[in-house]
């Protein structure tokens, strides 16, 4: 974020140099009259400059409404998304593109986000999560907590390309992690998930890092996961992951309610 913000103001001094000659010719006539006025009329132009900055800050993250719902197929993305929108039940089948939807948030605001459900099939979501991220206030990984122990490195390998991603955005978008399908008896919690996401996603780290590079000199390198040296954590990262558990489905079956009020309360507190 650092970085960002520097490149802003970078962008910004373009502009100032445009001003410059005539704040060279405005600071000497008052030079010429009064030493002090000139000191005065310097500390409102910089109050009235930070401001503007400010703003244009606060107005790039807050067009940023979009939550992507990105996960493996199968996971429960597009019947959290059902429910999110409408609170019923729907049968689903496996997305092979987009769908997106105004969710208005339960805040004292009223405030808006734009849910995009993204397909999770291994041949379709990196490219529509490279078209959807930049529009991104919020991810929300969905992991089926059910098959968790299955599909661990499937699921830790898609992270890692969601992080990397994540992270080199301008805005780094909020980040959760929701261990979906809770009602079922044989689901993993939060708490085993995320070690065993850590302690996956710290070997893919290695075997990448030593994987012959295919960079000519004037590429970037790709980003890093974590502190080198040290076992991944993701309190390591630049972003703030939060985990929590939720069922789409409910623990009543189809005509129950969903388990999703963590959640909700999420997406409200990001919005």
């Amino acid at each position: 974020m650092a970085a960002a913000d520097s490149r802003r103001m970078g962008d910004g001094g373009g502009v100032g140099g445009a001003f410059q000659p005539y704040l060279d010719s405005l600071r000497q006539e008052l030079q010429q009259r009064d030493p002090t006025l000139l000191s005065v009329v310097v500390a409102v132009l910089a109050v009235l400059l930070t401001l503007v900055f400010w703003k244009f800050i606060r107005s790039r993250r807050s067009s940023q409404r979009a939550v992507l719902l990105v996960g493996l197929c199968n996971s429960g993305k597009t019947l959290l998304f059902v429910r999110l929108l409408t609170g019923l039940y729907r049968d689903t089948q496996t997305s092979i593109t987009d769908s997106s939807a105004m969710y208005r948030v339960n805040n004292t605001r009223a405030t808006s986000l734009t849910l995009i459900d993204l397909p999770g099939h291994e041949s379709l979501r990196l490219q529509f999560l490279e078209r959807f991220k930049a529009s991104a206030r919020a991810i929300v990984f969905v992991v089926d907590s059910a098959t968790f122990q299955r599909e661990v490195k499937d699921v830790a390998e898609f992270l890692y390309q969601v992080l990397i991603d994540s992270m080199s955005l301008k805005n780094t978008p909020s980040f959760l992690i929701a261990c979906n399908k809770q009602d079922i008896t044989m689901a993993k919690s939060a708490k085993l998930i995320q070690q065993q996401l850590e302690k996956e996603l710290n070997t893919l780290r290695v075997t990448r890092s030593a994987a012959p590079s295919t960079l000519d000199s004037s590429s970037t390198a790709p980003a890093q996961l974590g502190k080198k040296g040290k076992e991944f954590e993701f309190s390591q990262l630049p972003l703030k992951v939060e985990f929590l558990e939720c069922s789409a489905k409910g623990g009543r079956g189809d005509t129950g309610s969903a388990d999703i009020q963590d959640l909700e309360k999420w997406l409200a507190k990001i919005a």
